[in-house]
């Protein structure tokens, strides 16, 4: 019975994707003749020296954000060769004391639709370098004050920010009802960081944190042959005596001890944030709206699993793919004016289509909840609601954000 149902699944699928081209042929058919567009974009990625993670199962891959690149380019040429469109992807890496100088060269040979998956600092330092004409897609970065007092006119955010994580997650949460938390972050500033964003979700949603406490990075190794003895001694003793809670909340950015909360704990809970519970734009466990038939396209083609980071580089040249279509257009400022308007929406195997917030350039998108085993949930919450979009109760709203570069939104 489950093959049946399997295979039932993968028909339906494979029907409503049918419909869906012959709906997009039918738009392309009726529409008037263009001219072909040669579309060029690269996806410029900065590698940061880093510890190995915590897990094995994390090790990241050479073709890290590239591959999920690799296949939204496969899917604009299938949909260009019906207008005559082609489209060419470079893949770049380079090391952060040459980011700038290497992003300059880019521009300098006239690229201007350019993916990047570098942090903060390197992400504005090159906005604010580019010409007025370039549009950069920020990919990896979560950084709240990217949509807000430090926003770019010429970035716009595939990666959700952290706030929207964190609201992911804490809806859920007091969906379920579980709001007392224990909130464990780590001693680095980008834990601090996303701790903060954990404390504005719980005053958000009405939540409580009972207990906060730091967990301190004192470098060196953090994996070794005895960890598991090491650590079944040490996280019960630092979790013990913690005011009474619902659930411990890990904020670990740093990726230094989230992975060892679940089962060390003094007092059992359950464990969410950046361990159990994980708020994600994508997972290899995601097999609803049609995402099955997406998977298997990656596996295929990357020989592994997709990835949050594959998924956001996928999704940002869908949207330039999708904004070409629909415009009949290479021109960035066109582009940009489409992609930011009511008009634009793009299929991205969640359920409902995703849009840009046109204030900020922050792309809508739901955040699936998963423990690594399956998809637990979807943000956002059913119940939750907003004047413009149940989206927008993801992140910061327009009355919170300080983004001034964006003018006329909606």
């Amino acid at each position: 019975m489950p093959e049946l149902l399997n295979t039932q699944s993968r028909h339906r699928a494979l029907r409503a994707g049918l419909v869906l081209s012959l709906a997009a042929l039918g738009t392309i058919a009726a529409s008037p003749p263009a001219a072909a567009q040669d579309v060029n974009a690269t996806v410029f990625r900065v590698d940061y020296p880093s510890l190995l993670p915590l897990s094995r199962l994390d090790l990241p891959s050479d073709d890290r954000g590239f591959a999920g690149a690799r296949l939204a380019t496969d899917d604009n040429r299938t949909t260009g060769q019906f207008m005559g469109h082609t489209y060419d992807t470079k893949e770049i890496t380079v090391a952060p004391e040459d980011a700038l100088a290497a992003f300059q060269k880019l521009m300098d040979a006239g690229e201007r639709l350019v993916v990047v998956i570098a942090g903060t600092e390197d992400l504005i330092a090159m906005a604010d370098a580019a010409p007025d004409d370039a549009i950069l897609f920020n990919a990896s970065s979560g950084d709240i004050t990217l949509r807000s007092a430090e926003c770019r006119a010429n970035i716009l955010h595939i990666a959700p920010s952290d706030a929207m994580r964190t609201d992911a997650v804490a809806q859920f949460l007091v969906w379920k009802r579980w709001t007392d938390w224990f909130l464990i972050e780590g001693s680095n500033p980008e834990d601090t960081a996303l701790a903060d964003a954990y404390r504005a979700s719980a005053r958000k949603f009405g939540a409580q944190i009972t207990e906060d406490r730091v967990f301190e990075d004192t470098g060196g190794s953090r994996v070794s042959d005895s960890g598991h003895v090491l650590v079944q001694r040490q996280i019960p003793v630092f979790t013990q005596d913690a005011a009474d809670h619902d659930v411990v909340v890990a904020a670990d950015a740093s990726d230094v001890f989230d992975e060892y909360l679940p089962y060390h704990l003094w007092d059992a809970a359950p464990v969410a944030g950046s361990a159990g519970l994980r708020p994600l734009t994508w997972a290899p466990t995601h097999e609803s709206w049609g995402a099955t038939q997406m998977q298997r396209r990656f596996e295929e083609l990357a020989g592994r699993a997709m990835t949050d980071l594959d998924y956001q580089t996928w999704l940002a040249l869908r949207v330039v793919g999708e904004a070409v279509t629909r415009t009949t257009s290479a021109d960035p400022a066109t582009l940009r004016d489409y992609i930011l308007s009511p008009d634009f929406n793009l299929a991205a195997f969640k359920g409902v289509p995703v849009t840009f917030r046109d204030w900020n350039g922050q792309l809508r998108q739901p955040i699936l909840l998963s423990n690594g085993r399956m998809t637990v949930s979807v943000s956002p919450q059913e119940g939750f609601l907003h004047e413009v979009s149940p989206l927008d109760t993801l992140g910061l709203d327009r009355p919170e954000s300080d983004c001034t570069a964006f003018e006329g939104g909606n």
